[in-house]
């Protein structure tokens, strides 16, 4: 493949990336339709832990999918189960048809988590695949930071006469979606698939857990994602505690942790192209643990502010770094180690229901050291970054 054309099938990747982004819109949707379905808490949360259970399921089998059929045919099969995802609420908002488009959203969001990066790395090689990686992350994150807003807009701006209120959100993403997709599907791909070669089982891939870089990635990948949807919970809850804002007023504290990392994702690809990936790495960690530091003993707004922009920055590409890591470390099983690192993702369950009962039992201290348990593992991770 010339080198002038990697750049040009880059662009229908990223753009998946993008629709890989959709899946974050449960957080501001599972707000809308608890008002508008006069739900509890309890039962509006089934929706956004949804997306994780998914990711324990289809990741490993994902990961195996891509031998039979490929890795571009498996990117093209997530972006059709989440165009459906996305149909299927403009059609109605019942409960039932809520949680079938969000159990769909999750399980597209797995297939296409598992591989669009391995998809990223046959087109642009073992050169620079964390900076490439990273960079995709940030495109997605602006997928993430605009389905707030475009909800928003929905449900106060939006035509009438389309009557979808705030669920236009899922109308924007579904031609987004349909063009990511006939845009991957237009773009010739070179791809050997070996219909013929034995396919690995799903205990052949658990098995590779055994080899002590992929059980540490996986790890690794766990606690960023624990850190990261710990942080969005607990942020908030921080200054509501220790500075006695009010809900509204402490909520700019999730869109400030996301900027952060929109703006670690974007700086990020270009630091690890000039940077060896284990100094960065190392940098990252150090802001991770400093901003531990702050939210565990800041007392005043301005302290809780810097420490949650200095999470999100440095949480913002640990995940491609150990993804890469992982990846190339074993080249000829690459299909299912991609399936075994987004089923870390998982790490976002486990994560925010430990700091529940940390929180419970010490106040917000409690839940930001479990997240430092997480840092300190992360350090620990430094030696395995050798690319």
């Amino acid at each position: 493949m010339a080198n002038n054309n990697k750049t040009i099938y880059l662009i229908p990747v990223m753009l998946c990336f993008f629709a890989m982004g959709f899946v974050d819109l449960v957080g501001i949707a599972s707000n809308y339709v608890k008002e508008d379905l006069g739900l509890s808490d309890s039962v509006a949360n089934v929706f956004p832990s949804l997306v994780f259970f998914w990711f324990l399921i289809f990741s490993v089998p994902t990961g195996m999918l891509m031998n039979k059929i490929g890795r571009k045919n498996t990117v093209l099969l997530s972006l059709v189960v989440t165009v459906v995802s996305l149909l299927i609420p403009l059609f109605g908002e019942n409960f039932g048809i809520m949680l079938v488009a969000f159990s769909l959203l999750g399980i597209g969001n797995a297939l296409m988590q598992t591989s669009i990066n391995p998809l990223a790395m046959l087109i642009i090689g073992d050169k620079n695949l964390a900076s490439t990686l990273t960079f995709g992350q940030f495109v997605k994150a602006i997928a993430s930071f605009l389905a707030p807003y475009l909800a928003m807009w929905g449900a106060t701006q939006a035509i009438p006469s389309l009557g979808y209120d705030w669920r236009v959100l899922f109308l924007i993403y579904f031609v987004v979606g349909t063009l990511a997709a006939l845009l991957l599907w237009a773009t010739p791909i070179q791809e050997v698939v070996d219909k013929d070669k034995k396919s690995s089982s799903f205990m052949d891939c658990l098995r590779l857990l055994g080899k002590p870089i992929v059980l540490l990635s996986f790890f690794g990948i766990m606690c960023h994602v624990g850190i990261d949807v710990g942080t969005n919970t607990t942020a908030p809850k921080l200054l509501m505690e220790r500075v006695g804002m009010t809900l509204n007023e402490a909520a700019f504290a999730t869109s400030l942790y996301f900027i952060f990392r929109t703006i670690g994702a974007l700086t990020g690809s270009f630091f690890l192209r000039v940077l060896k990936t284990r100094w960065f790495f190392i940098i990252s960690v150090v802001m991770m643990a400093l901003s531990m530091v702050l939210m565990f003993g800041g007392q005043t707004k301005e302290v809780l502010y810097v420490a949650i922009a200095l999470v999100g920055y440095g949480n913002s590409n640990i995940f491609s770094m150990a993804f890469s890591e992982a990846l190339l470390s074993v080249p000829d099983k690459q299909n299912e180690v991609s399936g075994l690192m987004i089923m870390g993702l998982f790490g976002g369950t486990v994560f925010p229901l430990l700091m529940g009962f940390a929180s419970d039992a010490f106040g917000q201290a409690g839940a930001v050291a479990i997240m430092f348990v997480g840092v300190v593992y992360l350090f620990s991770y430094i030696p395995q970054v050798k690319h």
